[in-house]
């Protein structure tokens, strides 16, 4: 009989391995799939924040970058970048693509980085893979890694898109009675404005599809400000 939990964070680990973890080095070992963030292109809303000068400059920090196609494009626009994921097939992918972001092979909440602190913070996609008791480290997070006034994006699933392609709408209560995030969960604009409260909230919107860039409507994208 093992009587382990201590502290908050044994709690939250118990309850990570109540969830299959996600094959993400498997997910990413097919380079050719038809899929359509392996493409090199960025985010649309990223792009047209960044055109617009809607973002704060100076260092920014990627949270599941996948094969990097974000970072690079924060890069390109003048960041400090590090761009971190937990799978190393996505970070040897993103390295071998070059351009002046740094990758870090890591688990979002156990890092290592060369900077306590940053002016932007980006998510695309990696909140909606997430257990809801992890809601409460990734807060923990922004509020450790973001700086007073910088900003924080996010892509994530939208509910009630009715897309084949979207998350589940499951309640917090069943993806544990079922020990199943079921694909990743969706979220509303109003859910997204509970969880970030603390934040003053920029844009909020569909992704937009058809721009030449990554975009596609059953995605929410998000501007915040931390206060």
């Amino acid at each position: 009989m093992n009587r382990d939990i201590r502290s908050v964070e044994d709690l939250l680990r118990m309850l990570d391995g109540l969830f299959e973890d996600i094959p993400w080095d498997g997910f990413y070992e097919d380079r050719d799939r038809p899929v359509p963030f392996f493409a090199d292109q960025p985010d649309e809303n990223l792009d047209a924040w960044l055109r617009a000068g809607s973002l704060r400059k100076g260092r920014a920090l990627e949270l599941g970058c996948g094969p990097g196609r974000n970072a690079r494009r924060l890069a390109a626009a003048g960041y400090e970048v590090d761009a971190v994921d937990r799978s190393r097939t996505a970070i040897a992918w993103a390295t071998e693509r070059g351009g002046d972001a740094r990758f870090h092979h890591a688990d979002i909440f156990a890092m290592d980085l060369p900077h306590e602190t940053y002016d932007l913070v980006y998510d695309s996609g990696c909140l909606h893979h997430l257990a809801p008791h992890r809601r409460i480290s990734y807060l923990a997070l922004l509020d450790r890694h973001l700086k007073p006034g910088g900003h924080f994006g996010l892509v994530c699933f939208a509910a009630g898109t009715g897309d084949g392609g979207s998350g589940t709408e499951v309640p917090d209560a069943q993806l544990y009675r079922d020990r199943s995030l079921h694909g990743g969960l969706a979220y509303t604009p109003d859910e997204l404005r509970r969880l970030f409260d603390g934040y003053t909230e920029l844009e909020l919107r569909p992704m937009r599809a058809n721009t030449g860039l990554f975009g596609v409507p059953f995605l929410l994208a998000g501007l915040f400000r931390k206060n």
